[in-house]
């Protein structure tokens, strides 16, 4: 059982940056992969990221490669996900997952945070 918790949010204007954290609990942490995911209004649920357990591996989203970066500290139990030349269409709430990927798909995370709000002003 992991326990997920998002935080780094908030309200920045275009061009800006934000750091996303998940911290998790739960001693199984450094076996699962982790991914980002956002949910803008009105929309479903999109893949922005996932790495693997062991931080080897990392895959995006096109509309974020090149501007986020996903990394994972196991020893903290917690990722991140570094987020720079924000846009408005980035406007989401945005959710960390745990499952066996690495995967893009929602389906292949069992773990979920609550999500956190990010906006951004034009």
């Amino acid at each position: 059982q992991v326990q997920l918790v998002e935080s780094g949010g908030g309200l920045v204007q275009a061009g800006g940056s934000l750091r996303l954290s998940c911290a998790a609990s739960g001693r199984t942490f450094s076996r699962y992969s982790m991914g980002w995911f956002r949910q803008g209004p009105g929309k479903e649920r999109d893949f922005v990221a996932t790495i693997s357990w062991s931080g080897d591996s990392t895959y995006y989203a096109d509309s974020v490669k090149g501007r986020f970066t996903i990394s994972r500290d196991n020893a903290k139990k917690t990722v991140y996900l570094q987020m720079n030349s924000l846009k408005p269409e980035d406007t989401a709430v945005y959710y960390c997952a745990a499952g066996n990927g690495p995967s893009s798909s929602w389906r292949e995370y069992n773990y979920w945070g609550q999500g956190t709000q990010v906006t951004v002003s034009s």
